[in-house]
């Protein structure tokens, strides 16, 4: 194994070719895997035919959701790691919310990670065929590539010094049959999924600011368990701030002697403005009407009061306007 970092942006290097998560660091074979893992399937019921959308507009079953992977690296680093997790989720909450927030983010960055790499193989495929160029943002791939060095931990040691990149909520669900699910926004790496009678949110890139932002409603929390449109209500608060936090957070990476350094620059840079865009009462409601689909809220109703929004909480604590 050596001891650069894999940085696949810089060739796009997304041809299946190579392990997903190292590259060629190791020299073993390469073999595809599943993006969702067989025992997620089986905690889900599901059959692996289900199916999802990509950003390229095609429609693929999760069983044909594969990335290619080291046989070592599978072996000795991402299996542990989904074992760790799958018997977490087997037990629940109590569980997963004594997980550690960092094995949360590996397992979670690794999954959001994989369904970018899949994303970016068709970009490149699409530009072998017309020769356009991949139309992605330097800002997206930026982000992208630091995700794939913070998740290469899974198999180096990586160090955050006095930092902590993720923001990551875990919660306990009134439902103790809740069937599975997840949500991602690959833009703003922001995801969430709930299973059993634990719902888990996270924003992977954000230096924990996401979670500082909706700390009131966090701590009024607690650890009440949440009903169904309570816990759709607390995603729809982070996907949206996600939206509006308007920083591309920046780090200063340094290989050293078989570890990773991973240091945060300042986010406040020289911007004099907030973190976070303007709050719009108006388009999160939107927003909160996508997350409600399943109780059948208008928009009208849910932004009857245009400055007081609906909320399953009472009384409602909104974020800070500004």
């Amino acid at each position: 194994m050596n001891s650069t970092i894999y940085q696949p942006f810089k060739n796009f290097d997304f041809k299946y070719k190579n392990c997903f998560l190292s590259g060629d660091t190791f020299k073993s074979p390469v073999e595809e895997i599943n993006i969702l893992p067989s025992w997620l399937l089986e905690v889900a019921n599901f059959s692996g035919e289900e199916q999802i959308k990509l950003l390229d507009e095609s429609v693929r079953s999760y069983n044909s959701l594969k990335v290619p992977c080291n046989t070592e690296v599978q072996a000795h680093f991402i299996q542990p790691l989904e074992e760790k997790i799958a018997a977490a989720f087997s037990i629940g909450y109590d569980a997963v919310s004594k997980l550690d927030e960092e094995d949360l983010f590996k397992w979670i960055g690794k999954f959001m990670y994989s369904l970018i790499y899949v994303e970016m193989n068709a970009a490149v495929r699409l530009q072998q065929i017309s020769s356009d160029g991949v139309n992605m943002s330097q800002g997206l791939m930026h982000k992208f590539g630091n995700l794939n060095t913070m998740i290469q931990s899974i198999y180096l040691d990586v160090v955050y010094e006095d930092f902590c990149p993720w923001s990551i909520v875990v919660v306990p669900l009134e439902d103790q049959d809740t069937g599975f699910s997840f949500r991602d926004e690959i833009n703003t790496l922001t995801f969430s999924l709930k299973l059993k009678n634990f719902g888990i949110i996270a924003c992977l890139q954000d230096n924990g600011t996401n979670k500082k932002f909706h700390q009131e409603i966090l701590d009024q929390i607690g650890k009440s368990p949440l009903s169904a449109p309570q816990f759709e209500e607390i995603c729809a608060r982070f996907y949206y701030s996600a939206y509006l936090f308007n920083r591309l957070p920046e780090y200063a990476i340094m290989p050293v002697e078989g570890s990773i350094y991973i240091d945060a620059m300042p986010l406040r840079g020289t911007l004099n403005k907030p973190l976070f865009d303007h709050w719009q009462h108006k388009t999160y409601a939107q927003v909160l009407q996508d997350f409600w689909k399943p109780w059948g809220h208008t928009l009208f109703e849910i932004i009857k009061d245009p400055t007081n929004p609906m909320s399953y909480f009472v009384p409602p604590a909104l974020p800070v306007t500004g």
